[in-house]
């Protein structure tokens, strides 16, 4: 690829990665194109949605050699979260999670980042990128971006959430709530650091 990639990782991400701990990614759906570059560097498991498109991205991480699990909110959803979960158990991956899909609607956080961050006793970061010559897809969804060639791409990986615990509900409105906004925040920010 011919994107200019610098990224930015909050004190409390490299000291998780230093220390082998796991971690959870949590970004936009549109977002996951610029991303790709997470795969490598931080050794990244995901699910990926059982449809067509999801297949193209399952193939393209698998390439890039991240573990994936197939399933979505709808369809295998529970068995793909236990079989992400085993996995990065066993080899110590670490998940990004596109927190508003598969099938949106675009900047609503679902409940599977949480319900994986208490499983894993795992903390929330979140990636923002921006992107300074990018393509939008207006007619998807999720509005997907996808940097033109000789892109700058600058990634910023930030503190999102704690461990969320046993006693709280995954499906808590102020949980979603609160990443929306940490992410929405991001977002603004990894856009300045390219102007």
């Amino acid at each position: 690829m011919t994107w200019r990639v610098t990224f930015d990782e909050c004190p409390a991400f490299r000291r998780a990665l230093d220390n082998h701990d796991p971690v959870v990614i949590a970004h936009w759906h549109g977002d996951e194109l610029g991303l790709i570059h997470l795969v490598r560097r931080y050794r990244i498991a995901t699910i990926t949605s059982t449809s067509k498109d999801g297949e193209l991205m399952n193939r393209v991480l698998v390439w890039l050699g991240a573990a994936t699990a197939r399933g979505s909110s709808t369809r295998g959803g529970a068995n793909a979260m236990r079989g992400l979960i085993s996995h990065c158990r066993k080899n110590g991956n670490n998940v990004s999670f596109a927190v508003d899909g598969p099938k949106g609607p675009i900047h609503k956080v679902k409940p599977g980042v949480f319900e994986f961050s208490r499983l894993m006793q795992a903390p929330i970061f979140v990636a923002s990128i921006g992107i300074s010559r990018p393509w939008v897809f207006h007619r998807s969804w999720n509005k997907a971006v996808l940097p033109k060639p000789f892109s700058r791409v600058h990634v910023r990986i930030a503190e999102g959430m704690p461990v969320i615990t046993r006693d709280q509900d995954p499906r808590e409105a102020a949980l979603a709530g609160k990443l929306e906004k940490i992410l929405h925040e991001g977002h603004g920010i990894a856009a300045g650091a390219i102007s």
